[in-house]
């Protein structure tokens, strides 16, 4: 008759052989791939990610994305981020946009933006490139903002104002709909403070000038470039 000890010492290291077994079979292919990339991450932080109810391929994915794109973000930080329910890809595209482009962005001031439910990435890319707002919008009202001037005639006038996001007052900073009102607010106050409609009408350029002296993008999370009256 066999040894009852013996048994059970056998069964359990089949169980180890077998735990082990499938622990390599499933973060193998990713601890290789992050090893071939340069960006190694260990089977035992896989193993970890796993219990920790991360998803080890978005945090094995994000660091390649960095390590290939020279920044060097450790997988600790990503999983924090993951763990704050943060979307760590947009998160890690963002810095790299930022990086190649020179725009001063670090880990935590993306996380915290990010966190703060706005996009991250959509920002860095409106820094480069500028985004066009219309005041007003026509799919939220009226197409055009309607004025008297001093001499009692109506002008009814539309802006184009171009903007950039302002990466250091995104978090807390106001919306488009503020730029919006307040652009608008400032179209109604220069006709209003005119002494004749004509005036307006032969130098439409005065409205832009009046509202960009007033500083409308302070306290907005953008920075405005221009504002083009019609």
């Amino acid at each position: 008759m066999a040894n009852p000890i013996f048994a059970v010492v056998a069964v359990a290291v089949l169980i180890g052989v077998l735990v082990f077994a499938v622990v390599i079979l499933t973060f193998f292919r990713l601890w290789l791939r992050a090893l071939l990339s340069g960006a190694s991450v260990g089977l035992a932080s896989l193993v970890g990610m796993s219990l920790r109810k991360v998803n080890p391929s978005v945090i094995v994915d994000s660091r390649i994305m960095a390590v290939k794109a020279g920044l060097n973000i450790s997988t600790n930080d990503l999983e924090t981020h993951y763990l704050a329910s943060g979307n760590v890809v947009r998160v890690v595209q963002a810095l790299i946009a930022a990086n190649k482009a020179n725009i001063p962005l670090s880990f935590q001031k993306a996380t915290a933006i990010d966190l703060a439910g706005r996009d991250v990435l959509d920002a860095v890319q409106t820094s480069v490139r500028p985004k066009v707002i219309d005041c007003t919008d026509p799919s939220k009202g009226a197409p055009t903002v309607a004025a008297v001037a001093m001499d009692g005639i109506q002008l009814k006038a539309k802006a184009r104002v171009t903007v950039r996001t302002n990466i250091n007052t995104l978090v807390g900073g106001a919306t488009e709909e503020t730029i919006i009102a307040r652009v608008g607010e400032g179209i109604v106050t220069t006709i209003g403070s005119a002494e004749s409609h004509k005036r307006v009408l032969e130098n439409p350029d005065t409205i832009s000038k009046t509202v960009l002296a007033r500083g409308l993008d302070a306290g907005t999370a953008f920075e405005i470039l221009s504002i083009d009256i019609a």
